[in-house]
């Protein structure tokens, strides 16, 4: 399930974890997505690391956001969750990370398999 993936043009591991998920859900690279998460906080005036700012980009580009089902809400994993989504683009928002899940596939520059889903975004069709 776990894909090895870094868009990041400098190969940096960390403090981009957004743009490496939505590079990978929406087939653009590094550069465009990074621009466009810091003109959506120009336009906020916020920060592009903001929760709601990346939140209002994702909005625009089709995702909606969802709540996991609070069913055992910490023993719910990444690789759960691909497991229960075997169709469709995903971003999880974990605990101080995001990461990207494409038909049932977790692509980050880490095995977080084992980490724990917040919430998600799902692209509509």
């Amino acid at each position: 399930m776990y894909v090895y993936y870094n868009p990041n043009p400098n190969w940096i591991l960390v403090g981009d974890c957004v743009i490496r998920a939505l590079c990978k859900l929406l087939q653009k690279d590094w550069l465009a997505i990074y621009t466009g998460i810091c003109a959506q906080g120009a336009v906020m005036y916020d920060m592009p690391s903001s929760n709601r700012v990346w939140g209002a980009y994702l909005r625009k580009m089709g995702f909606v956001k969802e709540i996991l089902p609070n069913i055992c809400p910490d023993c719910y994993t990444v690789r759960d969750f691909c497991l229960d989504h075997p169709y469709g683009k995903y971003v999880l928002m974990l605990n101080g990370h995001v990461v990207a899940v494409e038909d049932g596939h977790y692509y980050d520059t880490w095995d977080s398999g084992d980490e724990t889903p917040m919430f998600y975004w799902r692209k509509e069709q």
